[in-house]
């Protein structure tokens, strides 16, 4: 099931839960805006050639659309249309004022120049300048964009609006990026699992943890895991896969990982089938890489009593059924990976009052919205009698859908 079916499918669940009726429930479903442009810039030889952006603006009840843009080969209108719709329920889950939106370029990164990209950036976002906003649409980085990208963007759209740093979020400190950023995704992913081991008695100390995906979510995540007590037993990336069942010096294996581009070939720990690594032993699995790989096919063979879900959609519907009879707990992506998003806000805020903070503020403040989520999700829980996925989704649901009646919107 793709993510815009297994999303579609979480919704309707969690809006019989809430008993809304077919048209609230209907228009809640449709996006605000769809967007498609064509960018045509000329490459560094002088030949012209043409690009396809995407949109998509879910929902904007609640406040400013909200959503990353990303730069990939496979960037198709119902993936980012998923996405959109997930960023939705995530920023209402978070509890930040928000609605959801998704972005990106059909184009691979790899095979463009930095000043292609700058150009492409650059024509993008003069296609869509008056579709986005401070308190309208509010870009961020996602796959194949990063701080740089958002520079861009703020520099283009302030040609036309004057200089708006809150336009984007996900910037370079030095134009108005915040503080704790870069590691925000991670470190929510630890909040939440302490928030989830804390609710059975446990603590991330004393845990053996497995980390699928060591990217800028995975690396964070293992490195504030490790600190706090936590046994990192194997790992994988795009290169391979790593175990060792005495724990993974992370320390070392970032310093390996950042000098030879992935955990490849690191001496301090054995080389695994990287297909395997989801089903290794251990108490937490954290898939933070792609979507879909806990599918019917592995779900059997799973071992970990916790899943977190820094990945988003990394757990198909059914694996979800077979998982959930083997008692095994999921924290649904839209709870597990807010982290980012949550910052993001902070980042948004810090820009609107033209006031930063320290780091330390950013990541107490982000402590305290991770803990308060989780209890709002168990709060569901409890009056839905549901597990935690459906918990967060009548959560979501039921703040876009309380804001869409109150505005006087629904149909």
């Amino acid at each position: 099931m793709n993510a815009l079916a297994a999303t579609n499918r979480n919704f309707k669940l969690a809006s019989r839960l809430l008993g809304l009726d077919s048209k609230l429930e209907k228009s809640l479903l449709i996006p605000f805006r769809e967007i498609k442009v064509e960018c045509t810039i000329p490459k560094d030889d002088g030949s012209l050639v043409s690009y396809v952006g995407f949109r998509v603006q879910h929902d904007n009840a609640r406040g400013p659309m909200k959503g990353g843009i990303r730069y990939h080969p496979e960037v198709e209108p119902d993936e980012v249309n998923a996405l959109a719709q997930l960023m939705t329920w995530k920023t209402a889950v978070a509890n930040i004022p928000y609605g959801g939106a998704k972005g990106g370029i059909g184009c691979n990164p790899a095979e463009l120049s930095i000043s292609e990209l700058e150009r492409l950036t650059r024509v993008f976002t003069q296609k869509i300048h008056d579709l986005i906003g401070t308190h309208v649409d509010v870009p961020a980085p996602d796959m194949g964009t990063g701080p740089q990208t958002m520079a861009w963007i703020l520099d283009e759209y302030s040609k036309f609006h004057g200089y708006s740093p809150a336009v984007v979020t996900g910037k370079p400190i030095d134009l108005g990026g915040s503080l704790g950023r870069d590691a925000a995704t991670g470190r929510g992913v630890l909040f939440a699992t302490e928030a989830l081991l804390n609710e059975y008695g446990k603590s991330v100390s004393g845990q053996s943890f497995v980390i699928q995906g060591f990217g800028n979510v995975g690396s964070w995540a293992a490195q504030l895991i490790s600190e706090k007590g936590g046994k990192v037993v194997a790992v994988s990336d795009v290169t391979g896969a790593i175990k060792n069942s005495n724990g993974i010096d992370i320390p070392s294996l970032l310093k390996h990982s950042s000098e030879h581009k992935g955990v490849k070939g690191f001496r301090g720990a054995d080389p695994i089938d990287p297909k395997s690594i989801l089903v290794e032993d251990c108490d937490v699995l954290i898939p933070a890489a792609l979507g879909g790989v806990i599918n019917k096919e592995n779900a059997n063979e799973i071992k970990a009593k916790f899943i977190i879900e820094a990945a988003n959609h990394p757990t198909d519907p059914d694996a979800d059924e077979i998982l959930k009879k083997k008692g095994v707990v999921i924290l649904p992506d839209i709870y597990a990976n807010s982290g980012g998003v949550t910052v993001s806000y902070f980042e948004w805020v810090q820009n609107i009052q033209g006031f930063m903070w320290d780091e330390e503020k950013v990541n107490n403040e982000l402590k305290n919205y991770m803990t308060r989520g989780f209890k709002d999700v168990k709060d569901m829980c409890k009056t839905h009698e549901c597990d935690l996925r459906m918990g967060a989704f009548t959560l979501a649901v039921n703040r876009v859908a309380r804001a869409t009646v109150l505005r006087g919107w629904e149909a």
